[in-house]
């Protein structure tokens, strides 16, 4: 049995949440009504946006760091192992080179108890004055039949990244992001090119709404390979985007089955920041 997820991978979601500024306790409970709610739509590998359980907050970067065991994620390890679900969320995290700034962090907590990081390997103009990049080219956890490959952001807008992902073995490109109104034409047509030329699914979680100063654009995404967007948010505010796909327990890559998708609205998900 794989250690990461107990089933063939089937249905993936992006968790298009809002951000309480620096308050991780508060994010913490938005991340697990996501969960509770994606647990009943079935959902096996559950991806949060860029810096989610922080917001995007280049100022407390340095002063909000997470470790996978720290106390104030235990909520969210627990859940993983409840529910028998992939969790990728975002955090500051330690520099790839112990010294230099906070690395721009996706921990990844599964159902067996391990937890998994990467790093946000390319950075955008103007972050390596608060943030170191990685060092991975690319990371791809083995899913049963859906290898996955997780991006932060600016990693997606490098189409070397994806490639090389794809050269790797992944079958499905998760991203996690901040993207606001004026980016979202420009970085969703990049992720929907990477679906349509190297034969990735690809999903794409965003903030529901502002985050950091950005205007965020919301609008999560997932696409199949092939290039066809087969389901999105329609714009802000807190919900699930959720794809799922045929096949028989065969081991298909994601090609090889029909995706089908939904938007599972959940205003009530937001949190309140602590007095």
């Amino acid at each position: 049995m794989n250690p990461f997820v107990p089933q063939l991978l089937r249905t993936v979601a992006a968790a298009q949440s809002i951000s309480v500024p620096g308050d991780v306790p508060a994010n913490v409970q938005v991340h697990l009504a996501l969960v509770h709610a994606a647990a009943s739509e079935g959902v096996q590998l559950l991806v949060f946006p860029e810096l989610s359980l922080t917001g995007y907050e280049p100022d407390l970067l340095a002063v909000r760091v997470l470790g996978a065991d720290d106390a104030v994620l235990a909520p969210l390890r627990d859940a993983a192992r409840a529910t028998g679900m992939a969790l990728v969320v975002g955090a500051p995290v330690s520099p790839w080179v112990a010294g230099e700034k906070p690395a721009i962090g996706a921990w990844a907590f599964y159902p067996d108890g391990r937890a998994t990081l990467y790093r946000k390997r390319y950075l955008h103009a103007g972050e390596e004055a608060f943030a170191s990049a990685g060092a991975e080219d690319f990371q791809v956890v083995p899913f049963p039949g859906q290898p996955t490959a997780w991006a932060v952001c600016a990693d997606a807008t490098h189409p070397a990244h994806a490639r090389d992902a794809r050269q790797g073995g992944a079958a499905l490109y998760a991203c996690g992001s901040v993207i606001s109104d004026g980016s979202y034409a420009r970085e969703s047509g990049q992720l929907q090119s990477d679906a349509a030329d190297l034969g990735l699914a690809v999903l794409l979680a965003n903030h529901g709404g502002p985050t950091g100063g950005y205007a965020c654009a919301g609008r999560s995404a997932f696409w199949a390979p092939g290039g066809e967007c087969v389901v999105a948010a329609p714009g802000t505010g807190t919900c699930l985007v959720i794809a799922s796909r045929d096949g028989h327990d065969r081991g298909e890559e994601a090609g090889s089955a029909a995706w089908q998708g939904r938007v599972i609205d959940l205003p009530g998900a937001t949190g309140v920041a602590r007095q």
